[in-house]
């Protein structure tokens, strides 16, 4: 048995407990099903060439250099599975409606986004594509509450359209240096999404606030820099080294315990 990480806005609940999303991917739209039985895939819309991708992390894999606490905790969690982005118009989408807002607000925000611009497959809905985005008026980005993405968005489309077919042949790093060449796309955006779209959480924002939060909880008696101290990043990077595979192991299980479905 596995549980599957949620982070990303996309999974809603059913009435059941299970997780259900849809996905775009190269050649075609996909349904995402998680129950009791595992994980259900089904292309409902082009052609199966190109299928999701998940990415297995397991905690106990993690070295002993990693604060005690924090791993016992986090290899109660077990084995977990988090699907790769395989769109990554979405990866960027998803990172630039995450600026400034809290989690909760920015998951409603990107619901109300998919929903009123994107593309529906019965309750669920992907991500409106970059030329659809480029023919909003701005009382369209107003009427959501995306005021403040707007340009962000539009700029984001355009060097999406320009670029698209050489960003997704990089590797973690490299893409996150490239997309910090959209205006008003910072390092952290840029690397949060890369990381969903690649999958590699060891160039994620490793000081975001959903690490520390979770992190914190996880192992409450050890001594975490404050929310706003910028200790927190090299002590978390440290306790791996220069283990770059621990370090996602360990970023992305934390992330999973505070976002999961088992």
């Amino acid at each position: 048995m596995f549980v599957l990480t949620t982070d990303h806005p996309a999974w809603v609940e059913t009435a059941a407990g299970g997780r259900e999303r849809a996905v775009r991917t190269a050649t075609g739209i996909w349904t995402l099903a998680w129950d009791q039985d595992g994980l259900h895939t089904t292309c409902v819309d082009g052609t199966e060439d190109v299928k999701p991708t998940f990415i297995t992390t397991d905690p106990a894999c993690l070295p002993d250099t990693v604060e005690a606490g924090l791993r016992a905790g986090l290899e109660t969690l077990g084995v977990s599975q988090r699907l790769a982005n395989p769109w990554l118009w979405d990866a960027i989408t998803t990172a630039i409606l995450r600026q400034v807002v809290r989690a909760g607000q920015a998951r409603k925000l990107y619901r109300a986004w998919c929903k009123a611009y994107g593309t529906t497959v019965g309750e669920l809905a992907t991500a409106p594509t970059p030329a659809q985005v480029l023919a909003l008026d701005d009382e369209q980005f107003e009427s959501i509450g995306a005021k403040f993405h707007r340009s962000a968005l539009r700029a984001a489309a355009e060097h999406h359209e320009l670029h698209a077919a050489d960003w997704v042949t990089l590797n973690a790093q490299d893409l996150a240096a490239a997309l910090t060449t959209i205006p008003r796309i910072g390092p952290w955006t840029a690397a949060a999404a890369a990381t969903d779209f690649t999958g590699d959480f060891s160039i994620y924002p490793h000081d975001d606030l959903a690490v520390r939060t979770w992190a914190a909880q996880i192992a409450p008696s050890h001594d975490w820099p404050d929310k706003k101290d910028k200790a927190f990043g090299p002590m978390w990077t440290g306790m791996t080294g220069s283990d770059r595979t621990a370090l996602h192991t360990l970023t992305l299980s934390t992330l999973t315990w505070g976002s999961h479905a088992r």
